[in-house]
């Protein structure tokens, strides 16, 4: 039997302090809240009991940031993506943030192992003077394990309505995209952050975020596959191919210290989940 999963997150401000409510059908849930920079910002860990998804399965997530409110969500581990017969499994994300509201969504790497057939779908919707940082990392096998990504496809989707997509098929069978230097040139993982606003950002601000995001890719080993861009005067990403999630993951986490700092004047303080 597949498992169905929601879990419907809202951050607010209660007397000066972001608290987080939520409810949940199914095997999907958050752990308590901590304030490891203070009540303003208010970090959870989104913990998926089973693992992973199968074939048939969905997960379906719902987040709202109030106006004010200032929400993290990271996980403990990878979405795992597993062996399907069939069927499609499904990550559903959708992240409202109100005017005033800020959000940072870090999950950790979603997996594709062999044979999967899996989508993971994000879309944000951002109210005037709403901000975000948020990431996306894939990872396709296990190649320290010695299981390749050689069958199965995978669908990857990044919104903001009417702003940015992003919607791309992985199809593992496809050698021309998984090995050309067209596509991903052998590399098995790929990861973006992202900083999205509600409203058009000020170009010295957008202009000063892309020569951060330059400066720290200059310096890191992933240099030459990593590239800072604007597609629109709301978004500034980066992207960048990987050989493996470690490093991918390193470099997110430099760029999303750096444009904390830039953006919000916040320091990079760490999940403490990360450390485990």
């Amino acid at each position: 039997m597949p498992w169905h999963a929601r879990l419907d997150l809202n951050y607010r401000l209660e007397t000066d302090r972001c608290v987080a409510r939520h409810q949940h059908t199914g095997p999907l849930r958050i752990l308590q809240s901590l304030y490891p920079e203070g009540d303003a910002i208010c970090h959870n860990v989104l913990v998926h009991p089973p693992g992973g998804l199968v074939g048939g399965d969905t997960l379906d997530i719902q987040v709202r940031v109030e106006p004010g409110a200032h929400g993290l969500i990271t996980t403990p581990g990878a979405t795992r993506f597993y062996r399907s017969a069939g069927e499609q499994a499904l990550q559903n994300t959708q992240i409202h943030v109100a005017a005033g509201g800020r959000m940072e969504w870090l999950p950790t790497e979603a997996l594709c192992y062999n044979q999967c057939l899996a989508e993971n779908r994000v879309r944000f919707t951002l109210e005037p003077g709403a901000e975000l940082i948020g990431w996306d990392v894939t990872a396709f096998g296990l190649p320290q394990a010695n299981q390749p990504f050689v069958q199965g496809n995978f669908c990857q989707h990044l919104e903001l309505p009417g702003v940015w997509l992003e919607r791309g098929r992985i199809d593992a069978s496809d050698s021309r995209l998984m090995d050309s230097p067209l596509g991903l040139a052998g590399h098995k993982c790929m990861a973006s952050i992202f900083f999205l606003a509600g409203s058009k950002l000020d170009n010295a601000r957008r202009s000063a975020a892309l020569d951060i995001a330059r400066q720290v890719i200059d310096g890191h080993v992933l240099h030459d596959t990593a590239g800072a861009t604007s597609p629109d005067g709301q978004v500034v990403v980066v992207r960048v191919l990987a050989p493996l999630v470690e490093p991918a993951m390193d470099l997110m986490k430099q760029v999303w210290a750096a444009w904390r700092a830039h953006f919000w004047q916040l320091s990079g303080h760490k999940p403490r989940i990360w450390a485990m």
